[in-house]
């Protein structure tokens, strides 16, 4: 198989072998950049701790200082890939991966790996989520524009890199999956997900090679609830829609609050708030799933509660004034907190002894992150994977309902991301038809069979449409410095003055673009055509004319 015909084949909308081979490297190279990633995040908290996440075990003026040296690093990296290049996290990669075909910037991503590490390491509650995404789409499209794939092929491989970025992450392939199509790509197509599919395969396989068979949430056992206790999940799930809400509406006030302020100040805040709840509780340091379990069922109800709010403030906080890392783990850890916390009051009411709290922890997971993402089968899937107990989805689905419509039809709140999205004025949405443009590339449409006169006169030109009138013409004309190539059809209008031949100027597509470029071109006159060229504007390989563009559509009911 050349390199060529890959291409040709990728270009194609479809599940083929060229495109499950390309979820294959994708995956392996996403996962690859993680898994170093975590290492790292490891070997420098490991340098100071005796267990990771275990701030506790610090002096308090360790503890103090420690985010804002972080702070200091995060703005050290920033200042030398220029700050510029801050944007980075999920939102940023949805926009990348809507309006550039996945493409992320290298700087973005060293900024990405870098302040994610240092920020993950000091303490900041923030989760390894965000640049798990951010580096699994960069490791991914890296690969396929260095191979001068078709764009279509790219942002598939993108959202291959994701998943095998989360699944190496967490440990949760299928989890990974369902994110990446109900959170990110936001559609189903089956084309699509083969690969994504292989992709977070290889990113748990990877994962489990190199850290074991460890479910990030297999320590909180699931308890059987009882049928009659299902009122009350049904009343957790609405108070944590409220609870989600007030998550989205304070990080969106934080974040305009700030705004004004320079970027070297607001990590600065971050740094010093956290410092300063790190020196006197140090329970609320990172966002540790593990670490947060102690919490759930060691602690008394006050400690309980203050951990949780302490969570919450830090997670707005270092979000908020951005700081480098995800808040996917926040939300995991405030779920947590917050469904141990509302487990206390079903102690109270029955008779038996029986202790709820890791039920809870699970089933607020998967309610909070519901209402805060509204990415509910993303929520169900990743609990049930992270607990590895499916016992776990029928009580959820009764927590996920409810906190669901309470966030979104009571109280108005919106996906956070798609919030951050509109708040940094980056694009997410594209027309109907361009999107469905964008799944195709200008390899898998183009006509070879097109005939090229090179500075012909109009009588040989006219002899061939006689004789091949299906075949496009295509006339390059040479100037001093350039080439200009035009599409020769016969004037078909009913003016008797006009000549016999009509001429329409061609712009150049390179090979990787889809047909949504095309139609950009030629729906201002919805005639003429494009060439299609492969490394150089004056080398052409295919045309693309508007008759063929327009069949295509039909073709496609689009």
């Amino acid at each position: 198989m050349t390199l060529k015909s890959f291409r040709q084949e990728l270009a194609n909308p479809r599940t083929s072998i060229q495109l499950c081979i390309l979820g294959i490297v994708g995956g392996m190279s996403a996962a690859s950049l993680i898994i170093l990633f975590r290492l790292c995040v490891e070997w420098i908290q490991l340098s100071f701790l005796d267990e990771l996440n275990q701030f506790s075990d610090l002096p308090p003026m360790l503890r103090f200082a420690l985010p804002i040296i972080g702070a200091l690093l995060i703005i050290l990296f920033a200042f030398l890939t220029g700050f510029k290049h801050y944007r980075m996290g999920i939102p940023f990669v949805i926009h990348r991966l809507k309006q550039r075909y996945g493409h992320i910037p290298l700087r973005t991503t060293i900024n990405q790996f870098f302040g994610g590490m240092v920020a993950l390491a000091s303490g900041f509650v923030v989760g390894r989520e965000g640049p798990s995404v951010h580096l699994g789409a960069a490791g991914s499209s890296f690969i396929g524009h260095g191979l001068k794939l078709p764009y279509n092929s790219i942002r598939i491989l993108s959202g291959c890199g994701i998943a095998a970025g989360i699944s190496a992450s967490f440990n949760t392939p299928f989890a990974a999956v369902i994110f990446v199509m109900e959170v990110v790509l936001r559609e189903y197509r089956i084309h699509i997900f083969i690969p994504v599919m292989l992709a977070a395969a290889c990113g748990s396989l990877m994962t489990r090679a190199v850290f074991g068979q460890v479910h990030e949430l297999s320590f909180l056992s699931f308890q059987n609830i009882s049928q009659w206790h299902y009122p009350y999940l049904i009343v957790l799930g609405i108070t944590l829609g409220f609870i989600a809400t007030l998550f989205n509406n304070q990080l969106m006030n934080v974040m305009r609050l700030f705004r004004p302020v320079k970027m070297i100040w607001r990590i600065l805040i971050a740094a010093v708030i956290t410092a300063i709840f790190g020196y006197f509780l140090p329970e609320s340091l990172s966002a540790g799933l593990d670490t947060t379990h102690a919490f759930v069922s060691g602690e008394t109800t006050g400690m309980l509660i203050a951990i949780l709010v302490a969570k919450f403030i830090l997670a707005l906080v270092a979000i908020g004034l951005g700081v480098p890392g995800g808040l996917i783990g926040p939300v995991y850890v405030i779920g947590m907190l917050a469904g141990a916390v509302l487990a206390i009051p079903l102690g109270f009411v029955l008779a038996e002894n029986i202790d709820y709290s890791n039920s809870f922890a699970l089933l607020g997971i998967a309610g909070l992150l519901t209402a805060v993402l509204h990415a509910p089968l993303a929520a169900l899937s990743s609990i049930m994977e992270l607990a590895y107990n499916p016992e776990v989805i029928l009580p959820a689905m009764l927590v996920i309902v409810p906190a669901y419509v309470t966030s979104t039809q009571l109280l108005g709140n919106r996906s956070i991301f798609i919030r951050q999205l509109e708040y940094q004025k980056l694009s997410y949405t594209i027309s109907p038809i361009r999107e469905a443009l964008q799944k195709t590339g200008v390899l898998a449409v183009m006509d070879t069979e097109y005939k090229l006169f090179i500075d012909a006169p109009d009588k040989y030109i006219m002899e061939f449409l006689d004789t091949s009138p299906n075949h496009p013409v295509v006339l390059r004309s040479s100037f001093e410095i350039d080439v200009q190539y035009s599409l020769v059809q016969y004037e078909l209008s009913l003016n008797h003055n006009s000549a016999p031949l009509a001429y329409f100027d061609m712009e150049g597509v390179p090979s990787q673009s889809t047909l949504a470029e095309v139609y950009e071109i030629l729906q201002v006159n919805r005639d003429g055509a494009v060439y299609v060229y492969e490394t150089v504007p004056s080398s052409i390989i295919g045309v693309i004319t508007w008759n063929t563009l327009r069949s295509y559509l039909h073709q496609e009911k689009f």
